[in-house]
């Protein structure tokens, strides 16, 4: 019976996960990057150069290095897509009726478990097609379907299994639910990708902090190391190689004795979390974890916004001034100032970002804008979902305009703090370098307009935060690539990937658009 109820939980759990909106928008998502990292080799990048020289497209090689980047995606990803869950029993009222069944706590959370690894593992297994498909049209020999599974699963499944048993802890325990939780995560997948230091400095896959390298990169990189003499390893498909070396060919089984055994070891301590969600849920009780807790949790971030409420003064006359503005002016004008009076927080961060940039050195202005951008990013993620978890969004769609003029409003203020947040650095940017005021301005456009578009479409604010804060870590490390520089903070930004950026704001806008057309 044990055995049919933990089948059955992990099954209804997986099946409402893959019917929902945000599963298919999760899956262009992953098909696309997959497609981005493997350039055709005829443009001079590939996915794999080491000493200059890249290593030929064959299953190994493809299976390795999509694998690890991949593992980047969904070690961070993974845990925004699966997150939620017993917020949403709360939000419902699904809650009181779980905790009130005799099924075991333990259990319960098993069953969630199963279901959201078996969530990812199946979006796992689309990147993999995806890379096969890609195999056929540049790659070299044949495609060795058991080999990419193989090591898809030494690589990914550490990974989606450690960020699945977080997701639950995180939930499980009152004080992690907001967003508070979501940033310790973050840093947490920060501190996981910093495990490649130890291995570098080791030179060994026989360092203990591999057994902690639940995203697989460290002992991907080792495993590399293993067959070649590595001075320099690009990985990635930004990486560019010179055309006059030979090519380099990845051993068909590339895995060691010992690299096999810590990536079983990953396996095994990645559900360790789980286990402290046994021993700290909340069980739906009303004395651990309220209504109104799914929404606004007694995080770090909760707390300092409830000692700053005082400065949510400073906005009141925003909404003054919002209700003499005409139409859609005033409507963005109070969305913005709502967003500020619910979180004074964020006033704090406006007020220091622009103190910041006007004060620093012109030189310093990139991580004074990176810094800005990812305050940005965090506090607008959910503007696009705030109608519907708050449960009004029929009501705040019968104002003049609907739903439609609401999308539209609600771009507007995402865009309008973002230039809040950017606008002293794009100024000081106009006239030392243009160009990246140009990205800046072109930058915020594009990340409003798909922070709208996935909040609207998914009705989560967490599948636009993953994304942002993943490409925000990559363009930091990735800092000549104009593609990545979305906002200029690395100076990498030419003509072309500004106006490229541009197209991507419009082509958000106008799918969200569409997308309200078609729920009216």
């Amino acid at each position: 019976m044990t055995g049919y109820l933990l089948k059955t939980l992990a099954l209804n759990e997986m099946r409402l996960r893959m019917r929902r909106l945000s599963t298919v928008v999760a899956l262009l998502a992953v098909i696309v990057i997959s497609w981005a990292i493997l350039e055709d080799p005829a443009g001079g990048h590939a996915l794999i150069v080491i000493n200059g020289a890249r290593v030929l497209y064959t299953s190994s090689a493809l299976a390795l290095g999509s694998a690890a980047m991949a593992s980047m995606l969904f070690s961070l990803g993974g845990f925004f897509l699966v997150r939620g869950r017993i917020a949403e029993d709360i939000r419902t009222g699904a809650g009181s009726v779980i905790g009130a069944t005799p099924v075991p706590s333990a259990l319960f959370l098993a069953g969630r478990w199963l279901g959201a690894v078996s969530y990812l593992g199946l979006l796992v297994l689309a990147v993999m097609a995806t890379m096969m498909a890609c195999h056929a049209l540049r790659g070299d020999g044949p495609i060795q379907p058991l080999l990419y599974l193989s090591t898809y699963c030494l690589i990914l499944l550490p990974a989606i299994m450690f960020a699945a048993s977080c997701a639950i802890l995180f939930d499980s325990w009152a004080p992690l639910m907001g967003k508070g939780g979501d940033l310790l995560f973050f840093f947490i997948w920060i501190a996981q990708l910093s495990v490649m230091a130890f291995i570098e400095t080791s030179g060994s896959l026989d360092s203990l902090w591999t057994v902690g390298d639940f995203t697989g990169l460290a002992t991907t990189m080792s495993t590399l190391a293993g067959h070649f003499d590595i001075r320099h390893t690009s990985l990635g498909g930004g990486a560019t190689f010179d055309p006059a070396l030979a090519p380099l060919t990845l051993p068909a089984l590339p895995w060691t004795a010992n690299g096999l055994a810590m990536r079983f070891a990953s396996a095994l301590l990645a559900p360790l979390p789980l286990l402290a969600a046994v021993l700290v849920f909340h069980r739906f009780s009303p004395d651990k974890v309220k209504l109104s807790s799914s929404r606004q949790r007694r995080s770090p971030l909760a707390l300092l916004d409830g000692w700053l409420r005082p400065l949510a003064l400073l906005v009141q006359p925003l909404f003054a001034l919002s209700a003499r503005l005409p139409r859609w002016c005033g409507q963005v004008l109070a969305d913005v100032a709502l967003t500020l009076a619910a979180s004074p927080s964020a006033i704090v961060a406006l007020l220091a970002a622009a103190l910041t940039a006007a004060l620093v050195d012109v030189r310093l202005l990139g991580p004074v804008l990176l810094a800005c951008v990812a305050g940005w990013g965090i506090l607008v993620g959910d503007i696009s979902t705030r109608d519907f978890q708050a449960g009004v969004e029929d009501m705040t769609g019968a104002v003049a305009g609907g739903d439609r003029r609401r999308y539209l409003r609600q771009f507007g203020a995402a865009a309008v703090l973002g230039w809040m947040f950017t606008g002293v650095v794009a100024l000081r940017f106009a006239v030392h370098a243009p160009l990246r005021a140009a990205a800046v301005a072109a930058g915020i456009f594009a990340l409003a307009a798909l922070a709208s578009l996935l909040g609207r479409c998914s009705r989560t604010p967490r599948t636009f935060l993953a994304l942002f804060l993943f490409g925000l870590y990559v363009a930091s490390q990735a800092v000549t690539v104009p593609m990545l520089d979305a906002v200029g903070f690395n100076g990498a930004a030419t003509v072309q990937s500004v106006l490229a950026y541009v197209a991507i704001g419009i082509a958000a806008l106008a799918g969200g658009h569409a997308w309200n057309r078609f729920r009216a």
